[in-house]
């Protein structure tokens, strides 16, 4: 089951790139951010930010998602680290991205951060026949009867 419910948080994600995100331990509030993916870089995904913005200095932190049709949810765990690597920001640098930066990749305000991936629990809201006919009727719902829940390793 977790193989099956991580490919779909995967393909999910990749339709519709966004969460909320924050660091872990602050009391402040997470911030939506697009997520910016590499299909073959299953571990990690890639924030665009400014060197002002309250994630900036990376750390441990916390990742909520909701897929397009909100029959996925997640909370990932990882560590937001700056990245330095050069050929990646070129490789994820694009037209909307260049929008909000005036001085483009060379922006003293740029700042690349990389999440590095370390567990999420995700569950799908995918109700069975059963499920719904319970559901409308007020019977006694069980567990896998709505959807899948897992905690995954990514």
């Amino acid at each position: 089951m977790s193989k099956d419910i991580k490919e779909t948080f995967w393909k999910s994600l990749a339709d519709s790139p966004y969460v909320m995100i924050g660091l872990t331990g602050e009391r402040d509030h997470n911030i939506p951010m697009n997520a910016q993916l590499d299909k073959y870089a299953n571990s990690a995904f890639w924030f665009f930010t400014s060197t002002d913005n309250r994630i900036a200095p990376g750390g441990p932190a916390m990742a909520q998602f909701s897929s397009k049709g909100h029959d996925l949810f997640a909370c990932i765990a990882g560590t937001l680290r700056t990245e330095t690597d050069r050929t990646v920001l070129d490789k994820l640098w694009n037209n909307s991205i260049e929008a909000w930066y005036e001085g483009g990749k060379s922006d003293p305000k740029l700042v690349l951060l990389r999440f590095d991936l370390d567990n999420a629990e995700i569950w799908t809201a995918d109700a069975s026949l059963k499920g719904l006919f319970k559901m409308a009727t007020g019977l006694t719902m069980k567990e896998g009867e709505l959807g899948q829940h897992a905690e995954v390793a990514l």
